[in-house]
């Protein structure tokens, strides 16, 4: 099996280099200080005290590399559609695109039924560009429940966790996602197939939706963000708006927003991916997390004054420190 990851940053470069290590031949379309990095040195993760390395053919040209039989996002979803356009070369007549990327996917109304069936967003996918590059039938979507960091180009520095769940776009059962979940077993990624994959990206979106765009107007870490019993019901407040909505479009939520409080508080004082964005000076991935699921509330007439509020303040801050 050749797998391609494309977005080689920390998410990609855990997946990529675990595949590689367990002995698929992978591929990484990169550019800059990463593929100069991944040329070097190849693929690299700390984890703990122990350097993962393993080898690598990284280049910026789609061409070079070719068809594939599995191409990973791993992009934050802003840089989504410059990404796409640059994906034809790698898919093949059945090359698989696993989208392993936080919020929601543009292809998440495609074969899932509800008042919302077919919808395409336009905080997500604005001009369909990305649905015309990367039809949905080569679809695998993906929740990432890994935390990992990259403290410069080409080097992941791996926090907690290895999980990968995953699912068809229509949720039914199919061979090639049983397939692409054992290779990634294989590698010692904690990969599953899931036959609901619109509700575990409901779920972790609901989850997200809240600590990360706090985190990166605050600046704090999440056990802070829980301490402050003000914020803490501002985030609950905009976390039942999100579990009103999923109610609506066929992804319920059958905890409340405490006791999701209670599974991020286990994980202690971490930096949510948005606040590390926001220190790097990176752009903020607001549109998948939070305007799409504003965009979802207009759809189904469920009001969302607390998503908008966050949204407006999250992304009117981003505007002035030029995120």
């Amino acid at each position: 099996m050749r797998i391609c990851v494309l977005g080689a940053g920390a998410i990609g470069g855990f997946i990529g280099a675990r595949l590689a290590a367990s002995g698929v031949q992978t591929t990484a379309l990169a550019r800059g200080a990463t593929l100069e990095a991944l040329r070097t040195h190849g693929w690299r993760v700390q984890d703990g005290t122990e350097l993962l390395t393993a080898p690598v053919h990284a280049s910026d040209s789609p061409a070079e590399l070719g068809p594939q039989d599995v191409v990973v996002i791993a992009v934050k979803a802003h840089s989504l559609a410059a990404a796409a356009s640059n994906a034809g070369p790698l898919l093949g007549p059945d090359t698989i695109v696993l989208t392993a990327m936080n919020g929601v996917p543009w292809w998440f109304f495609d074969g899932f039924g509800g008042p919302c069936a077919g919808r395409r967003l336009t905080s997500v996918d604005p001009h369909g560009s990305i649905a015309a590059a990367i039809p949905t039938e080569r679809v695998l979507g993906a929740v990432v429940h890994m935390s990992c960091s990259a403290p410069e180009p080409g080097l992941v520095r791996h926090h907690r966790g290895s999980g990968l769940i995953i699912g068809e776009p229509g949720d039914r059962d199919s061979a090639r996602l049983n397939d692409l979940v054992a290779v990634l077993k294989g590698a010692g990624l904690d990969a599953t197939a899931t036959t609901e994959i619109h509700k575990e990206i409901w779920y972790k979106l609901w989850g997200n939706l809240t600590v990360n765009p706090v985190s990166a107007l605050t600046g704090a870490t999440a056990d802070l963000i829980l301490d402050d019993d003000l914020v803490r019901g501002f985030c609950h407040a905009a976390m039942l708006e999100a579990q009103r909505i999923g109610a609506v479009i066929g992804c319920p939520i059958d905890q409340s927003p405490q006791d999701r409080s209670e599974i991020t508080r286990k994980l202690g004082a971490f930096k949510s991916s948005m606040l590390q964005d926001a220190e790097a000076g990176r752009r903020l991935e607001l549109d998948a997390l939070v305007g799409a699921v504003r965009e979802i509330g207009q759809a189904v007439d469920v009001p969302t004054p607390y998503i908008d509020a966050l949204l407006g303040l999250t992304r009117l801050s981003a505007r002035v420190r030029g995120l």
